[in-house]
């Protein structure tokens, strides 16, 4: 999920300690909880500080042993451990210990329902775990939340009616959300009137509640990226992997085994130049404007060493402009 809808859970979580006899009777001990779910909630993702590494090693970590399930015991131990020392180890500890780690576990949990995903399975397997689900922003989720939040601030209902309600209705929208997707998934081959018995599907669920993308995966490795929206499947575009030489030498750059680390959704082009050659990988996963913005791009010489590189988000325009800068 977005760094909002993390605050608001963390937020949310506090509330929902009203529930816990040892914290609801001591304002102490709920400030140090309220403390600990909301840094509990964010903690994972501080490994978007590896932004300041560079891009790639930013995509090949990110939401990786940050999110695994030794680190979700190391936020919770660490969290604790510093609200202790804080508040001069005054604190009951398995109270403190278990509101973070519910939060951290939240955190982690959630983020596997969007289709970035996580390698919450660490070390157990580096397989990047997405279930294409939720979007990474929710309206529902996050409006929610804030709704709860504002009742609660107005002192309008009492937290431990409030909060243990809103969880309940969230559990509900989310086994609803996972029907929905399978059952999408089962109607699609019959919506597809070009449907091959080798095709496979992917839905990409977007900010609407019933308004999906969709990407077909055919039998010789080429993809078809549509939308569902209202019942209609309609196909949009289309992307052919290359298979040029410089497709292979480009998966020896360090730069590019990020990208494909994070992606099984990748395809390549190649577009040959006077100095050499162009490798543009794309995420077919992300369409945005009739643009693949999530790229992994490397320029060779006609010897196919390495001229510059370039792995992230960014608009066709804006990386032309960078590339040109590699180039000259």
């Amino acid at each position: 999920m977005d760094s909002g809808t993390h605050l608001v859970m963390g937020l949310g979580l506090a509330g929902l300690a009203s529930v816990d006899p040892v914290v609801a009777s001591d304002q102490t001990v709920y400030a140090a909880v309220l403390i600990g779910t909301v840094v509990g909630s964010q903690a994972p993702d501080l490994d978007t500080l590896l932004r300041f590494k560079g891009n790639a090693i930013y995509i090949r970590n990110h939401r990786g042993m940050s999110h695994s399930l030794p680190a979700i015991a190391i936020w919770t131990l660490l969290i604790t451990l510093l609200l202790q020392l804080g508040f001069n180890f005054g604190l009951p500890w398995a109270h403190i210990a278990g509101w973070v780690l519910l939060a951290v576990v939240i955190h982690v949990f959630t983020d596997l329902f969007n289709t970035y995903g996580t390698q919450a399975m660490r070390p157990f397997t580096k397989k990047w775990i997405s279930w294409n689900i939720i979007h990474i922003f929710d309206p529902v989720i996050f409006t929610a939340h804030v709704i709860a939040i504002a009742l609660w601030a107005l002192r309008a209902f009492d937290p431990a009616a409030l909060f243990p309600a809103l969880y309940a209705l969230l559990i509900v929208y989310y086994v609803w959300r996972t029907i929905s997707h399978r059952m999408i998934l089962r109607r699609l081959p019959k919506l597809d009137d070009q449907h091959e018995p080798e095709d496979d599907y992917m839905i990409i669920p977007t900010i609407s509640l019933y308004d999906w993308n969709v990407v077909k995966q055919r039998g010789d490795g080429s993809y078809v990226i549509g939308d569902l929206k209202q019942g209609r499947l309609r196909w949009i575009d289309s992307a052919r992997c290359s298979s040029h030489p410089a497709v292979e030498r480009s998966k020896q750059d360090i730069s590019i085994r990020s990208f494909l680390s994070f992606t099984s959704f990748a395809c390549a082009e190649v577009r040959e130049h006077s100095w050499g050659y162009e490798v543009r990988w794309c995420d077919v996963r992300y369409r945005h404007r009739k643009q693949y913005p999530f790229v992994g791009v490397l320029l060779m010489d006609s010897d196919y060493k390495t001229l510059g590189s370039y792995v992230g988000w960014l608009s066709d325009e804006r990386l032309q402009k960078r590339l040109r800068m590699n180039t000259y």
